[in-house]
């Protein structure tokens, strides 16, 4: 039956037409599927931010959102699992873009499309900060004027500012939502030939399979993978109902916790702050977004507003753009690209750094002998690290070497400790903290230099496991069946019993995460369908 029916949509549709890229069996996994999850995120919160632009009111920006939370029917839940969203599409597009950036996915012939995605995220951040800003709230007005002030401290930029913001000193916040809507528009319109233009080219292959650039199956290559309709299409909406799953669930779960420490405000809580002009405003600490607290901190670096701007926006992205035509290195692999590797490890590491400094002391400005403090020793552990690393290999290049369940543990354990001593150092900087996290940091240098050639070696067989993929046994076939039809009852039952939920007030919320539940049950039965019909 399913046969006949994916036959009438492929010839209905004439979807074997389709310049789609023909899949290997060893790219169904998710890590070759991030692109898609960024998708699911944007089109999810598209769907819910049409719904609330049915209800919002922009000359009343807090109002409205307070009347779309208690009023309007399961407002709430589309409100808070919108902002999630959003955040969902940050976090992953930020895992996308390194996961390429490391991969060696922006070179040869992949330079436009590396482009385009470095644009479509900065796009992302600022419709993400737009769409902040009209709740209205004291954390969202606060923001508006943080952005206004840097805008009008540059000369001659000033004039745009009633261009950008309008009123919304006012509570009018009709100028920020035209240009929410013109920014998501946009983001469409990239996505579209962003998505075309990946298909085209294909996912970067296993480097078991290509090593060099360009790293791209030939045609006559592609004749053998499997065609796009149906796999892809059932493997993608597999991960579009466990992305939307949890978009609906985290949020509106957490709209359940009350009394947050006001630091977890700008990520951990869904409920809008008090509006700007009450009392109760002034006893909060106002917060950028929580994506752009990076760039908020390094404000507090200096006053002057244009290297701010260089630090903070203007090399980070100029690199990001040129990078493809920097890294002229044919190799793919990423200790033959060590220069490149170490900046984006370092600017990883900064973006994590600056992003917990500014949630501990926002506002609080930093002086030039902590910032190089703070700074210098991740430079330093990088650019020892790689330097150390020298991986043995063997008469046909390939790295040695086997790795052990104690190493492992010991290699984890050390990491774990050198990250928590770097997050001590930056809440409490003292000299007991700074020796702590040096100490730790030598010894995770030298248990670096010790597992990385065997890591890598294991990475290398791993992948080349994945390319001929072992064949499935029936048993797990037939309990991945049993599974699917328990998974699929569970969601009807809970879709025949989730309208009894209130439209409204506090218990509103279970709504959503019912919702949440029943995307992740399909999402998890797609998947092991896939699994069943399609693994050999």
């Amino acid at each position: 039956m399913s046969s006949k029916l994916s036959d009438w949509f492929k010839e209905r549709l004439g979807l074997d037409d389709l310049p789609f890229f023909k899949t290997p069996d060893y790219m169904y996994k998710v890590d070759y599927w991030l692109g898609a999850l960024v998708a699911s995120a944007f089109i999810y919160t598209v769907i819910t931010g049409l719904i609330l632009l049915l209800y919002y009111n922009a000359q009343a920006g807090y109002n409205s959102t307070e009347f779309v939370i208690n009023s309007v029917p399961y407002g709430s839940v589309v409100l808070y699992s919108h902002l999630y969203g959003a955040y969902a599409m940050i976090i992953l597009a930020y895992v996308h873009m390194f996961r390429n950036y490391f991969a060696g996915a922006y070179k040869k012939p992949r330079e436009l499309l590396w482009i385009i995605g470095v644009i479509m995220l900065i796009l992302t951040l600022g419709t993400a900060f737009l769409g902040y800003s009209l709740i209205g709230d004291a954390l969202a007005t606060s923001a508006v004027d943080v952005g206004e002030g840097i805008i009008s401290s540059i000369p001659g930029l000033s004039i745009f500012i009633p261009l950008l913001f309008g009123n919304y000193d006012a509570g009018d916040y009709g100028r920020v939502l035209a240009w929410h809507i013109i920014f998501t528009a946009l983001i469409g319109l990239l996505f579209v030939f962003h998505f075309f233009m990946a298909e085209h080219y294909g996912m970067m292959p296993s480097r078991k399979v290509k090593d060099k650039v360009p790293a791209v199956y030939t045609k006559e290559e592609w004749q053998k993978f499997n065609p796009w309709w149906p796999r892809n299409f059932v493997y993608m909406m597999s991960l579009i109902f466990l992305s939307w799953g949890f978009i609906l669930i985290i949020p509106n779960a957490l709209a359940y916790i009350n009394g947050l420490p006001q630091q977890l405000n700008p990520f951990l809580n869904p409920k809008p702050a008090p509006p700007p002009n009450s009392p109760a405003a002034a006893h909060i600490t106002t917060y950028p977004p929580w994506f752009f607290l990076f760039l908020y901190k390094i404000a507090d670096f200096t006053s002057d507003v244009v290297i701010f701007l260089f630090i903070g926006v203007i090399i980070p992205l100029i690199y990001l753009i040129i990078v493809p035509f920097l890294d002229r290195i044919e190799y793919l692999h990423p200790l033959k690209r060590k220069v490149f590797v170490g900046i984006g490890i370092l600017m990883l590491t900064y973006l994590i750094q600056t992003t917990i400094w500014g949630d501990l002391t926002p506002g609080v400005e930093i002086p030039v002998s902590q910032q190089v403090l703070v700074y210098l020793p991740p430079a330093i552990i990088v650019a020892l690290g790689l330097a150390a690393i020298k991986p043995k290999t063997d008469n046909k290049g390939n790295i040695k070497g086997t790795i052990s369940p104690i190493t492992a543990l010991a290699f984890v354990l050390v990491s774990s400790l050198f990250v928590i001593a770097g997050i001590e150092l930056l809440a409490n900087p003292t000299i007991l903290t700074v020796g702590v996290f040096i100490s730790l940091a030598g010894i995770f240098i030298l248990t670096t230099k010790k597992i990385a050639p065997i890591a890598l070696k294991a990475e290398q067989r791993s992948e080349n496991m994945t390319i001929s993929e072992e064949r499935v046994p029936e048993w797990k076939k037939k309990l991945a069946e049993g599974l699917v039809a328990v998974l699929f009852i569970y969601a009807i039952i809970l879709a025949a019993q989730i309208w009894t939920i209130p439209a409204t007030g506090y218990f509103s919320n279970l709504f959503g995460i019912d919702l949440g539940l029943i995307f992740l049950m399909l999402g998890e039965g797609i998947s092991l369908y896939h699994y069943v019909v399609y693994r050999k």
